[in-house]
């Protein structure tokens, strides 16, 4: 136990005061109010353990953002990302509601990207110059990208469970998907950027037309995002011609009729491509067509208008993100590492990655256990509780500490990481029962962006004012300690880290091959393609990094 400067006190209890609104039970002491004593300000250390423990193939459908592309990550491997998704209906079309000559007069597939707004410039001809967001890697990368139609029907329901429960797909189910595609590629239009050397453009698309009378030219402009022109033939013979079967004049029959689009990604030439995180949800393919009306007056004269019209298939359908992992050239000491790290000791080093990953497993307090107490307080044998637990819930002088904060603090292994993109937030939870910690229930802290909400709760990376790169994470378990202290029959549950792409985001999602030590991990994992690394708790005294070790730090204040 040490006790801080003045200084420092100043600083935290200035810290309190403006957390007091997010933090309801601050004046108690396990659950007795406090007076007007007064108090001495003080931090302590406590021991934890934390290992890594790696998910193998884990769920992966239905994602709110999904990868597409390749990401070589010099402690992670190479990640290659492909995706596959149904299309729904924007409206039915019934059999006979496509008269006769339809023409194609093009099919456009759009995706919009994520984009920085507050660094859109905007020209004085109203031209616009953006910057991508959630792109990794080196800008402008080519690679080859082939649009397929899908042959896989993917099913809303498992017949496994008698249709109960939602079918799940997985990380790792790529060939099931390549295998059975159609083979015809949809993008084979003549401009290479569409295709072979596809890549992802910051450029906004500017479409120019002539009115035919004033001749006065209107130009729209639209921000950035895949556009790309399918094959017109193919969409004439699968959806034009499909709806006059009647293909088309019901969502589910048209669901198993064309069972959708797989996205594949392959390297071109010697690039090493780069990735990007897309909202596939909202994008569509827009099926453009003229058709000839014909009708006859009262006279005989017969009359033939011609009518564009379109068909808009989204991409609302089940989906499913498909991840490849290579750690031929990079990753190679993660790869190294067993699934499960030590669950006695602990790891040195915190390995988190998100997509087909890994998450961090840690246990409050150390593990010595040579003495326990009864409902009394009374001293008795081991009771599977660590002592350093058990002397916070029974203090030898009996005064109770008040918690005024607890935190866990994460410092990153920068050297390793100096050449990698990094997780802007990880997130810690209940990995016990698959759930918030209470202090991130109890964060009523909001954004704008609602990614950047629970701000008390934290876990937002903090960087290094001149090189930007990062340094520490924070997450703060306050009312997880009070709890545990407080509530003498409460379990101290072991907790989980991962890399999170929405702090929003709690839900879990199941690994493929479940054992004893993991069955699931958080969704928001699961769409976050990077991973950082971070210092354990298993560095030896002596070690340069043993002052960043993982470790709980608790600001308490002691009745005199």
């Amino acid at each position: 136990m040490y006790n801080i400067s003045f200084f420092k006190k100043i600083l935290v209890l200035s810290s309190i005061i403006l957390l007091y609104s997010c933090d309801k039970d601050y004046n108690a002491i396990g659950g007795d109010l406090i007076g007007d004593n007064h108090f001495g300000l003080k931090d302590t250390i406590f021991s934890v353990v934390a290992y890594n423990q790696k998910t193998g193939p884990i769920q992966s459908d239905n994602l709110a953002v999904n990868p597409l592309g390749i990401y070589k990550n010099p402690n992670f491997g190479e990640t290659t990302a492909n995706f596959n998704t149904q299309l729904t209906l924007a409206s039915t079309v019934t059999a006979t509601g496509i008269s006769s000559r339809p023409f194609v007069t093009s099919v456009v597939l759009t995706i919009p990207y994520y984009y920085k707004a507050s660094k859109t410039v905007t020209n004085t001809d109203g031209s616009h110059i953006y910057t991508l967001d959630s792109i990794y890697g080196v800008s402008k990368a080519p690679m080859k990208l082939s649009i397929h139609e899908s042959g896989y029907y993917m099913r809303d329901s498992d017949p496994t469970g008698g249709f109960q429960l939602a079918q799940k797909y997985y990380t790792n189910q790529n060939t099931d998907f390549d295998n059975i595609k159609v083979s015809t590629r949809l993008n084979d239009d003549a401009d290479l950027a569409q295709n072979d050397n596809f890549f992802f453009d910051p450029a906004e698309h500017v479409v120019k037309t002539t009115d035919s009378i004033t001749k006065v030219e209107t130009v729209t402009r639209t921000a950035p995002g895949m556009q790309l022109n399918l094959n017109k033939s193919y969409f004439k013979t699968k959806i034009i011609d499909g709806a006059n079967a009647g293909k088309l004049a019901s969502s589910d029959v048209f669901k198993d009729y064309f069972r959708g689009l797989y996205f594949k990604i392959e390297k071109s030439g010697s690039s090493d491509g780069n990735l990007a995180m897309l909202n596939f949800k909202a994008g569509k393919i827009t099926v453009n067509y003229n058709e000839d009306l014909t009708t006859t007056s009262t006279s005989g004269v017969v009359t033939v208008t011609r009518v564009k019209k379109s068909i808009v298939l989204n991409m609302t359908g089940n989906s499913v993100s498909l991840l490849n992992n290579n750690f031929g050239a990079t990753g190679i000491a993660y790869n190294a590492l067993p699934n499960t790290g030590n669950t006695t000791a602990g790891d040195g080093k915190l390995y988190l990655k998100g997509g087909e990953g890994s998450v961090a497993i840690i246990d409050l307090f150390d593990k010595k256990d040579l003495k326990g107490y009864d409902a009394n307080g009374n001293l008795t044998g081991p009771n599977g509780i660590s002592d350093e637990l058990d002397d916070l819930r029974y203090p030898a002088d009996g005064k109770k500490w008040l918690i005024n904060e607890a935190n866990l603090v994460f410092h990153i292994d920068a050297s390793t990481m100096i050449n990698s993109f990094e997780p802007r937030r990880i997130y810690l939870y209940d990995y016990t029962n698959h759930r918030p910690v209470v202090d991130y229930y109890n964060d009523a802290s909001t954004s704008a962006d609602a990614k950047k909400s629970k701000l008390v709760f934290d876990g937002n990376i903090n960087t290094d004012a001149t090189s930007k790169r990062g340094l520490t994470y924070k997450i703060r378990i306050t009312n997880q300690i009070r709890n545990l202290i407080k509530n003498v029959d409460s379990t101290n549950v072991k907790l989980g880290l991962v890399v999170t792409e929405d702090i929003t985001a709690v839900a879990s999602y199941k690994v493929r091959t479940p054992n004893a030590f993991i069955s699931q991990a958080p969704k928001a994992s699961v769409m976050n393609p990077l991973g950082t690394i971070l210092f354990g708790n298993n560095i030896p005294f002596g070690d340069s990094n043993y002052d960043k070790r993982l470790k709980l730090e608790i600001f308490y204040t002691k009745p005199n």
